[in-house]
This record gives C-alpha cells, structure tokens and sequence, in this order.
C-alpha cells in the first residue's frame, strides 16, 4: 500500500527546522572556479564582487590578491606554491584586504613580505596588523620637516642633510656604495630611539644574511626588521615587499615613534610590477611599463610623513634607492622617483674608481629641505663647503696644467683636493655629528692648506682623538646645538693648537718645507739698474786714474 503524503506534516517539519536555525552562525561564502594559471597569475570566474587588492583563499595554503577585475573574471596574483594550482580549483573570498603583521616582535628578523620568518628562528607571533596600501596623510596632518636624521656621513650631514620625515633619493650605478650608505645610516641610528626596515628587492638572499650580520656585529640588528623578497621569488612577493615593509614601519609611526625605511632598490621593483602587469595582460606603455608605474612610487613614497604634534609627532622618512644604467638619469624610472622624492644623492663611478667615498656628486646632489634639517653649528660651517667643492670641481680639468695655473686657481685647487680628502669616510665608520662640526671647520677654515693631502685623514683622526680625550665639554655643547661666538672661539683654538702640535708640511706660499735644508741667507737689498749703470762709470774712471 504506498504511503500517504500529508502536506501539513511536511509543512510542520519545515518550519521546526527553520525555527531551528541560528541565522548568526549561517555563513553565505561567495566562491569562484579557476580557469587558467600560469606564471604566477590565476584567471578566476565566478567573484563578481570582489573588491580590489582584497585577499583571496585558494587550496594548498595559496593566497591570491585581486589585481585586474573584469567583466567575466579576476586576474589575481597569487603567493606560495601557486604550481599546486590548477584548473576548476575553488577560489574563496575573504572579505579583507591585504595585511602584513607588524610590530617589536619582528625586530631583528629576517621575514617575507608576508611576515613569515626567513631565519630560521622560530616563529613570529605578533599581536597586530596593518593594511599593506594605506593612504597617505593630508597636509593638515603634517608639519615641516625639521628634526635632522644624521647619517654619521660628512659629506651628507654637511651637503645634503636628511631630516626625519624626508624622502631622499639614493641614485648611482651598480657598485658605486648606495647600500653602504643606507647601511651606515641605520648603524648611525642605532642609538637614537629610530627604528629601521630594510626591504631587500630582488637580491641574493647570501647577500641579505651578510647584511644582517653586518648590522649586527655594529650592535644595530636589534633595531631592525628586514624584509627580503630575494632574486629566486615570483614577481608578486617582490611587487609586495615595499609595501609591507612600509606597513611594518607606520606601526612605529602612528604610535608616536620615529621610523627609517630603506627600499633597496625601486629599480627591481619596477621590473616586478611590469612582468606582472604584462602576465596580467595590461596595456604597455613607455618602455613596456603600465600606465600607473608612477603611482606604484609615489603612493609608496608619499607614506613617509612628519605628523603633527597633534597625532604624537612621529616619523617615517624614506630611503629609496634607484640603480641607473652608465649614469643616466634621465630614464625612466629615476625621473619618476627623481620628481616624486625631496632630492636626491647622485653616487658617480668616475668619482668611486678614484678613490673618493662616498662618491658623492655634489653637483646635481641636492637635499630640499636644506638647512631646516641641520643643528646650528653644522648649518654655520658647512655653508661654503658645497660652493668651494662645486668650484674645484669645475676647475679640477685644468689641474695638470700646474704652474701654468695663476694664483688664485691653484689657491682654489689645493683647498679642494684637501676638502675632498676631509670628507672620505670609511664604511661602517659613521661620525657624531660633534665630530663631523669640527672636521668640516677644520677644512673650511683653512687649517688643513698647510698640510699635504695624503695626511689630511691623519691629521683629522689625531684631532677628533684629542677632542674627544680634551674637550668633551665643547663636543657636548656642539652636540646640543649651541654654536655662540665662545663656542666658536674655542673650537678655532682647539683646532689651531693641534695643527701647531701635528706640524706644517707646506710654507704659506703653499711650497714644501724643507727640515734638514740650511736656514736661508739675509736677503741682500735689491739693486737698481741705475745704481748698476753709476757703478760702471767709477770703475771705468778709476781705471783711467790708474792708467794716467
């Protein structure tokens, strides 16, 4: 006898079943197919209203970042072990937006952009995170940079000052010591309460542990996070590293500190972002480079920020670095980065190879926040350095004509060997700046004219020795700003008696002395040719006396 359906029994059970459910732990998952993948690219159907740069959830622990959203699918990159993934795999939304972790905890880590540890150390549990895009604060938000963020580098405290807050450039070919230079600036900083990120793009990762054990051994690692996105990575985790290790430094920044990041170099990062943009099939533009290659810098750059006092006053400045090709600037990408940062430091090959470091053109090196970002007594006696420098160097062509050369040029010669021998430096040897005040005064102030080249760096070790030893009251006094005229007096006076203590190697005149040569003669009174002519007429009558 077959069953009799009752439709008020169905209808009963019906509704006790959804009485039942708890609309709160229901979830609706909006889910897509994959429908191609190579490259590091995946083409998803199905994410209608996926949002922008929002993180999607694949098999195999593969995150994806939606990039190109079209009419019937998503171009999305993808992280991790994409070569599992394949096609009508599922694609899952997450609701959020890409996000690093940030915090102490990844300080003195070696971790991916991700935030995943990279030396071996363990895990890294950190508390918080932050978005990797995040928008840049408005002008009211902001106030002048003026707070110095020294490099311990004469040639750039005294030039090209850095203040907390800026962006500067660092510019040159491959090889000529850019990476030293953001190097010596995080040892500087070491002590200073800053906090810096190194953000290694497209690098040897040997190359990146020996950077962190350098960094170590000068006691700075544990004020430091590098994030490495290594030469062997997919495009996409180089494309991501910068703005992660910029996420990782506003954590500092808006919790009232002081932040330097480093981004070595935004030259691979362009080159990321073009091989993904061409897998992407995005329309090339300038030597094969998408349309918004210049909005992937500046919104970049535009994230580093002196905030107002309102907001606690921290900091974030920006260190880029760009490799050009023999020395042009004028390429596309350094200009890009050239016009969106506050000048530049242009490292030159020709000035490397002779022996000048850092090789520092002063030139078209600029800083445009100028001498805001210097302590008084630096902004005092460094205000010729750069002219005197400039005026060498456009003179220094004419240098193998020697005594050919009038006065006043082989005056402005010599000076300028002896000032660009002052401001050699060694790397990881950056000064205070008390002691860059006073070897910079030394090489202004004309105590280093009477002394050959080849021992200007003798003479300025064996002075700072003394300083140090002597006067520590006036590098303090040097060090808190105070440049008065009793300041200034007893550091001429320092200086001036340790140069009579080293010694001259050279006359007034600029010629060499000689110890073992005798002492000269009493110079005879100069004659006249009229005395010689009146001279002449007695002997010739004396002779016709004798003659007679």
């Amino acid at each position: 006898m077959p069953m009799q359906i009752n439709p008020d029994e169905i209808t009963s059970i019906l509704k006790s079943r959804i009485t039942g459910l708890d609309a709160e732990s229901a979830t609706l998952t909006e889910v897509g197919t994959v429908l191609s993948v190579s490259d590091g690219i995946a083409r998803v159907h199905g994410l209608d209203n996926v949002m922008s740069l929002e993180m999607l959830s694949l098999p195999h622990d593969v995150v994806g970042l939606a990039l190109n959203l079209e009419s019937d699918n998503v171009g999305a990159v993808l992280f991790g072990d994409w070569e599992e993934i394949s096609e009508g795999d599922i694609v899952k939304r997450t609701g959020e937006l890409l996000d690093v972790p940030v915090g102490e905890e990844l300080l003195g880590r070696i971790v991916d952009p991700l935030g995943r540890p990279l030396d071996g150390r363990g895990e890294i549990k950190t508390k918080s995170t932050r978005p990797a895009e995040f928008k840049a604060p408005g002008v009211v938000q902001r106030q002048p940079v003026k707070e110095p963020l020294q490099t311990g580098l004469k040639a750039i405290d005294s030039m090209i000052p850095i203040g907390r807050g800026q962006r500067e450039l660092i510019i040159g070919d491959r090889q000529t010591g850019k990476t030293t230079i953001a190097l010596d600036t995080i040892i500087n900083n070491r002590d200073t309460g800053v906090v810096s990120v190194y953000v290694a793009i497209g690098q040897r990762m040997s190359a990146v542990v020996q950077l962190a054990e350098t960094l170590r051994e000068a006691g700075a690692l544990e004020r430091t996070i590098i994030v490495a996105a290594p030469a062997d990575e997919a495009a996409p985790i180089k494309f991501l590293a910068p703005y992660a290790g910029c996420a990782m430094g506003e954590h500092f920044l808006y919790n009232g500190g002081h932040a330097l990041c480093i981004y070595d170099d935004l030259t691979k990062h362009a080159y990321a972002y073009r091989q993904m943009s061409l897998l992407l099939r995005r329309p090339p533009g300038r030597e094969a480079y998408p349309g918004d290659v210049f909005y992937l810098h500046s919104r970049l750059l535009e994230r580093a920020v002196k905030l107002n006092d309102e907001l606690g006053g921290g900091s974030l400045t920006a260190l880029p670095i760009i490799e050009t090709q023999l020395g042009d600037v004028s390429a596309y990408i350094p200009t890009n980065v050239i016009s969106i940062t506050d000048g530049q430091i242009f490292l030159e090959p020709q000035l490397f190879n002779s022996g000048v470091r850092p090789a520092i053109n002063v030139g078209i090196s600029v800083s445009r926040v100028g001498g805001n970002a210097q302590v008084t007594p630096m902004r005092r006696v460094a205000g010729r350095l750069k002219l005197e420098l400039s005026q060498y160097r456009d003179l220094e062509a004419f240098a193998q004509f020697g005594s050919d050369l009038d006065a006043d040029t082989q005056r402005i010669l010599a000076r300028g060997e002896r000032l660009v021998a002052s401001l050699n430096q060694g790397e990881r040897a950056p000064l205070p700046v008390e002691d860059e005040v006073l070897s910079v005064l030394a090489a202004t102030g004309g105590h280093l004219d009477r002394i050959l080249v080849e021992k200007v760096p003798e003479f300025l070790a064996g002075m700072i020795d003394r300083a140090r030893a002597q006067h520590q009251d006036l590098r303090e006094k040097i060090a808190g700003g105070d440049w008065s005229d009793e300041t200034q007096e007893a550091a001429r006076k320092a200086i001036a008696e340790f140069a009579d203590d080293f010694g001259y190697d050279l006359d007034e005149d600029g010629q060499p002395i000689d110890e073992d040569a005798p002492p000269p003669r009493a110079k005879q009174p100069k004659r006249d040719e009229s005395d010689d002519a009146q001279d002449s007429d007695e002997e010739e009558r004396e002779e016709e006396g004798a003659v007679a």
